[in-house]
């Protein structure tokens, strides 16, 4: 199952042509998480039309290879229902995305692991979650991957609010969290100047989890 994580990295390499592997990488989980986020909608309002023209926009760059986004958000799945981790974080290192110059890294999950173990009670209490600078989402796995491994359901326990200032962070910690039925609001934004609070938020920075909209994946 694990080389999956690596035939999932040479088709984006393989995919990036003229294209950085970055954007290419950045391109399939933006349009993950808005095929997602839409599939979630009874109807089609001026939200859904708009994120639809986005996903369009974004995935008729890669004509007929299209469909190998398609492939690789179902490995994806099987990778975080065989090994619950930040795969998308280890994904985006194992394609080169990484950039030292702006710190463009993702922390090594066993070290999430060991903070959220030190942190987190395997509790049957409802455990609410706020995650200021998400990331990809590895420090909220880490905490449902610590509860699942004390015999937790964490999908059941969980509530998460997360939120980050890079799309491609909101992103991917959507696309993850989803994938993982797990209930979370993700919020593109500064925390520190525009705390999700629910109230007058702008609704095209908010993403809900299937789990969160009632649905299951």
């Amino acid at each position: 199952m694990n080389d999956y994580k690596k035939e999932i990295s040479q088709m984006i390499i393989k995919l990036s042509g003229s294209r950085s592997p970055y954007s290419v990488f950045t391109d399939w989980v933006t349009c993950s998480a808005l095929a997602i986020q839409n599939s979630c909608f009874l109807f089609r309002n001026e939200l859904w039309k708009k994120r639809e023209t986005q996903y369009l926009e974004t995935i008729k760059q890669y004509g007929d290879r299209a469909n190998l986004f398609v492939d690789m958000l179902s490995m994806l799945a099987l990778l975080l229902e065989e090994d619950m981790s930040d795969v998308l974080g280890e994904i985006y290192m194992l394609s080169g995305c990484g950039n030292k110059y702006i710190g463009q890294f993702f922390t090594p999950f066993h070290l999430s692991y060991l903070t959220a173990a030190l942190a987190a009670s395997a509790t049957d209490e409802k455990i609410t979650l706020n995650e200021p600078s998400c990331g990809g989402g590895g420090m909220i796995i880490a905490v449902a991957k610590y509860l699942n491994d004390n015999e937790v359901n964490y999908q059941a326990r969980m509530e998460v609010v997360a939120q980050d200032l890079d799309w491609l962070a909101v992103y991917m910690t959507y696309v993850q969290l989803s994938l993982l039925n797990i209930s979370a609001i993700v919020v593109q934004g500064d925390t520190l100047s525009e705390p999700y609070s629910g109230r007058n938020y702008p609704e095209e920075r908010v993403l809900r989890t299937p789990k969160k909209m009632g649905l299951l994946m």
